[in-house]
């Protein structure tokens, strides 16, 4: 016998078990597969109204903790320290700008999550317009305060501009 043919039948003897192995491998892997469950498709995020509703909620909220020790400069209730002022007001400046977009006019449809009156879309145009305002005074309050390094009658009247617009557009457009 040949040395050729003594190794044929090892080839073939081989074949067979690596073939046999694979088959094993792949239908025990197929079974692992299937008994896995299947994954939920994922949620979907919520409606686009839903988070405009978040997104200006989350702003007013960071509007109001940054003009709070601007108030109380105002009212006699803190020392006018620039630095800290310059810092906030630019803040609510910016935050203003956030707002931008966050009134579609279906974000107000059977949903408790806001407290805007119908009327701020019912109206919208003068809606719009006291926001507009409100960010005009907020840049306004900013730019006097970086050059104010007192409470200055200038300083005073933006913050209060500022103030008004808030209390305004809340006594209109706000659910209390």
């Amino acid at each position: 016998m040949n040395r050729a043919a003594s190794v044929i039948p090892f080839l073939k003897t081989k074949n067979l078990l690596s073939i046999a192995a694979a088959v094993f491998l792949v239908s025990s892997s197929a079974s692992l597969f299937a008994a896995e469950p299947a994954k939920a498709a994922p949620a979907a995020g919520p409606s686009p109204a839903k988070q405009a509703i978040a997104v200006r909620k989350a702003a007013f909220v960071l509007i109001a903790n940054n003009f709070k020790p601007i108030g109380e400069v105002l009212q006699g209730k803190a020392p006018y320290n620039q630095a800290e002022i310059v810092k906030r007001a630019q803040r609510v400046a910016f935050l203003s700008e956030l707002l931008d977009g966050t009134f579609p006019a279906d974000s107000n449809l059977g949903t408790p999550d806001t407290k805007t009156k119908a009327e701020a879309f019912t109206n919208a145009a003068d809606f719009e317009k006291l926001l507009k305002e409100f960010q005009a005074n907020t840049k306004t309050l900013a730019v006097v305060a970086a050059k104010e390094s007192t409470a200055s009658d200038a300083f005073k009247n933006a913050a209060k501009a500022v103030a008004e617009g808030c209390k305004g557009c809340h006594d209109k457009y706000k659910e209390k």
